[in-house]
């Protein structure tokens, strides 16, 4: 398959492109504060429309980061999906959902940022990085800057999966 490397540059820059959109433009205020919730370390929360002040555990903080990662593959694959058609670009369906589960799967143990118990902070400790990870001083924060390095490195594995099978028009 000649075209594969076109194909599979296309689909990681269109799910980048989703992915960047899912994060900062659809989701809420509320899913980006309250994902990393636990009992152990509950968030507080403030609407900003009521005022109303909440406090979060383990079951919402589940909740607000399974919210947010539907919401987040959901806009990855209408991105990619219309930006493959209009490219010309048939992706296989199959293909289509092993890489967008493979998306939401490292997305949300990524984005459940328990402090001390998440897979973030732990690979991040274990290999050294652990004080970049806590890093947010000189306008640097660690933990985003690791976190989009791991959401990065798995787009671009769940790209290669999705040129399986995948042709142009």
């Amino acid at each position: 398959m000649q075209h594969r490397p076109a194909v599979f540059a296309a689909l990681l820059g269109l799910t980048r492109a989703g992915s960047a959109i899912g994060d900062f433009w659809v989701q809420s205020d509320f899913c980006a504060r309250v994902k990393g919730a636990s009992d152990d370390h509950p968030v507080t929360y403030q609407d900003p429309v009521t005022d109303e002040t909440t406090t979060h555990g383990t079951a919402d903080g589940r909740k607000a980061c399974l919210q947010h990662c539907l919401t987040y593959t959901a806009t990855q694959a209408i991105v990619a999906g219309a930006g493959a058609r209009a490219l010309g670009i048939r992706v296989h369906p199959a293909a289509a959902a092993a890489a967008l589960a493979i998306s939401f799967g490292t997305h949300y143990a990524a984005d459940r940022r328990v402090p001390g118990k998440g897979l973030l902070e732990k690979i991040a400790t274990k290999t050294g990085k652990g004080g970049f990870y806590k890093l947010a001083d000189f306008g640097m924060n660690g933990a985003f800057h690791l976190d989009s390095a791991w959401h990065h490195g798995w787009e671009t594995a769940a790209a290669v999966v999705a040129t399986t099978k995948a042709t142009t028009r």
